[in-house]
């Protein structure tokens, strides 16, 4: 269903009152209720649960009910959705209702987007996605659903320009291992272990110069910096670069790389060490744009 630019919504933006600034662990009840009303759209079909949805829904709140501990999600449902709507309306603990989220609609992207016959003909996988999302900036809560998982955002900019186009050429199959590892970085970030995020933002990076159109040789001891040394001696980027490439080298090797030697790449030693979560928050945008530049320059996603 398409988003209505209700009266109370333009004033609301008129006065300025749509939150400008992200929040995290507080998700408000009526966003709740709107991803139930997605949801409800996603999987009922003229008002009624098919037999597909049915079956779906139950391994889905089997699934959830087995990772928490518990028999059902909640006390008393008629249905499965019902009893997963209750639980996202009713639980406290935030990154709970997320999961829901996440599985409900990484289920609809994977497989309903395929053969939507079963589930609902008329939906639009693309508008419940989009709507989604929208709802969670309307809200001012800092996730959205990207590739099949839920996400933090800090900046909407800075996500829709880096992370959110380098997560679409990502999807492709051929670039599978490093999607699976930024995509790692980006849950570890979500639940502050910002060293892990690091490491496996640099991981993705390093898979990423592994991965070129023309497999040019090289060990897998490389470093990030021999890697890097042989992308650019064999012309990956466009002749016209040319003085651009020391540039870029250098930013290459002092960004990502070096960074992760600094932070999340040793031991400890004897005094602890605490990664800051605007490091690894930079860290993200930064690796994103390597992977959309490098990707593109290497046309791996076409």
């Amino acid at each position: 269903m398409a988003l209505f630019d209700l009266f109370s919504k333009r004033k609301r933006r008129e006065r300025g009152e749509f939150p400008d600034v992200y929040t995290y662990e507080d998700l408000p009840n009526a966003l709740r209720v709107q991803v139930v009303h997605i949801a409800r759209e996603v999987y009922f079909q003229g008002g009624h649960l098919t037999d597909h949805a049915r079956s779906v829904l139950e391994q889905l709140h089997q699934a959830l009910s087995r990772e928490y501990g518990v028999f059902n999600l909640v006390d008393n449902f008629t249905h499965d959705f019902e009893a997963i709507a209750k639980f996202m309306l009713q639980e406290k603990n935030h990154e709970r209702v997320l999961d829901a989220i996440e599985c409900l609609f990484r289920f609809a992207d994977n497989v309903i987007r395929k053969d939507n016959y079963y589930y609902n003909p008329e939906l639009d996988i693309d508008e419940a996605l989009s709507e989604l999302n929208c709802r969670f900036r309307e809200a001012g809560i800092g996730y959205q659903f990207e590739s099949g998982e839920i996400i933090r955002v800090d900046s909407q900019i800075l996500h829709a320009s880096a992370v959110k186009p380098a997560l679409a050429l990502l999807r492709s199959p051929v670039l599978s291992t490093v999607n699976q590892e930024f995509l790692s970085a980006h849950e570890h970030y979500r639940h502050g272990k910002y060293e892990e995020c690091i490491a496996d933002a640099n991981k993705s990076f390093e898979s990423m110069l592994k991965v070129t159109k023309k497999q040019w040789p090289y060990e897998q001891t490389d470093t990030a910096k021999n890697l890097i040394s042989i992308c650019l001696s064999k012309g990956l980027l466009p002749i016209f670069m040319q003085n651009q490439l020391n540039v870029m080298q250098t930013v290459l090797e002092s960004g990502v790389p070096t960074v992760r030697n600094k932070m999340a790449g040793h031991g400890q030693g004897v005094q602890q060490r605490t990664v800051p979560q605007y490091m690894a928050e930079y860290i993200i945008h930064l690796t994103a744009s390597t992977l959309l530049l490098l990707g593109e320059a290497s046309e791996l996603g076409k």
